[in-house]
């Protein structure tokens, strides 16, 4: 399950980790020059069910969109007793029209059961698009991390892998996918409090032993991840303590090998999050988080939103890196937030080389009055077109419904946001996509 859901203790297990440059300053300022503003389409409404927490993907050689969202209404898409369960559609014409949505498989072997189970509940869903067509997806049932892809756009799903069965662990969170470009060479990252990542170099046929990236104790949460042209792998990951009390590192993973050693620079640090009001929501809820795209010409560029004083709105932050060690000072894109300020981002690679997508969402139009926000980059992050907002539903929607949001690119430039909006924590609420004019 995903960090919302539950707080939990895990065993840890005893690994190394290097720490390659510490923590950036927070001084920048917002520049709103270069790029202009884009055309977005209406929001669409997914449909009237309680949907929490989405993901999107594009492919770049076809129209073909695929979506996926955590069901927690209409119990008949769910199979037999579960209380939620993933759910996914696709749509071959850049999302005019739809597929029927299909439940996800859920039935899955957990390690020291002598048999396998229908998972009871299904969360965190992350999808990526190859080359070859092929959706490759990871996801949580119960508290197992596993992935799965599928060659039919989704009609049907094979080549399961449990990475917590693999690990041996007590129990496996949150997990992030990162795909070189063809799919062969696939990283799922995901945590067990510690870090853990896992590599496949086949399609997802066959997968090493998970990795464990970090010995400092913290709660981990994968949030971004992308493989470059060169073969080089980075996640983008925050830390917090386990009471989700005082500071929240912000690091970026990489690999030069392959997966089999992994090296992790902490980039920047936020203070406490903002608290969050609302009933049953955890404390952690508006955590500073971290995204990263790999650029046409190989620049990373990583978003992360953060504060300098413990409950002060978040601001979000960008940087960029030629080799995930070394990062430029980070540049103000966001603030000015009500309480909570500017949180959840997500960063897109563009087609051409300098085009940068990020989005967030941000209570900057008060309290209860939530929006999508995106801005653009023409020049890898020197220059920031201003916010625009792409929800569009008046002031705002009353509270972010789930962690994370998905956003991408497909092979004409579109952008494609998928988010989940409610009413409270609790909900319900309900998932909305919006997608850009082809760049």
């Amino acid at each position: 399950m995903s960090k919302v859901k539950a707080v939990i203790l895990a065993t840890v297990l005893g690994g190394i980790v290097t720490l390659a440059s510490g923590p950036v300053s927070l001084a920048a300022t917002a520049n709103g020059r270069g790029a202009g503003p884009q055309r977005w389409s209406a929001p669409q409404r997914w449909s009237a069910a309680d949907d929490w927490e989405s993901n999107v993907a594009a492919s770049q050689d076809s129209g073909w969109v695929y979506q996926m969202t955590t069901r927690y209404s209409h119990p008949s898409q769910c199979a037999g007793a579960q209380g939620h369960c993933l759910v996914f559609r696709a749509s071959a014409n850049h999302g005019r029209t739809w597929t029927a949505t299909r439940a996800l498989p859920s039935r899955y072997c957990p390690p020291h059961r002598n048999r396998c189970v229908l998972a009871r509940n299904q969360n965190d869903p992350v999808l990526a698009v190859g080359a070859r067509g092929v959706i490759y997806a990871a996801w949580m049932d119960d508290w197992d991390v596993v992935f799965m892809r599928s060659s039919d756009h989704g009609r049907t799903w094979h080549d399961r892998f449990d990475f917590r069965r693999a690990a041996g662990l007590s129990f496996t969170d949150k997990p992030w996918i990162a795909i070189s470009r063809s799919g062969r060479d696939i990283y799922v990252a995901f945590n067990a409090s510690d870090s853990y990542i896992a590599a496949s170099h086949d399609f997802g046929r066959t997968w090493s032993r998970p990795v464990k990236t970090n010995s400092d104790h913290r709660y981990w949460f994968a949030e971004g991840g992308a493989v470059t042209r060169g073969g080089a792998v980075y996640f983008a990951e925050s830390a917090e303590h386990q009471n989700a009390k005082g500071n929240i590192e912000l690091a970026v993973i990489s690999s030069a090998n392959g997966g089999r050693r992994w090296r992790t620079s902490v980039i920047a640090s936020s203070a406490q999050q903002p608290r969050c009001r609302v009933t049953d929501c955890p404390n952690d809820f508006f955590g500073s988080q971290m995204s990263l795209a790999v650029g046409r010409s190989g620049t990373v560029l990583a978003a992360y939103c953060a504060n300098q004083k413990a409950g002060a709105p978040l601001r979000l932050f960008v940087t960029r890196s030629v080799d995930g060690r070394l990062w430029s000072p980070p540049r103000l894109v966001a603030g000015g937030g009500t309480a909570v300020g500017a949180d959840f981002p997500k960063v897109a690679a563009g087609l051409r080389p300098g085009v940068f997508e990020v989005g967030w969402m941000g209570d900057r139009n008060g309290r209860a009055a939530w929006n999508v926000w995106v801005s653009r980059t023409l020049d890898a992050g020197a220059t920031w077109s201003a916010a625009e907002q792409i929800s569009r539903s008046g002031a705002g929607f009353t509270f972010p419904y789930g962690d994370y949001f998905g956003l991408t690119v497909d092979g004409s430039g579109t952008f494609y946001v998928a988010w989940s909006a409610g009413k409270s924590y609790d909900g319900p609420g309900h998932t909305w996509w919006s997608k850009s004019a082809a760049n």
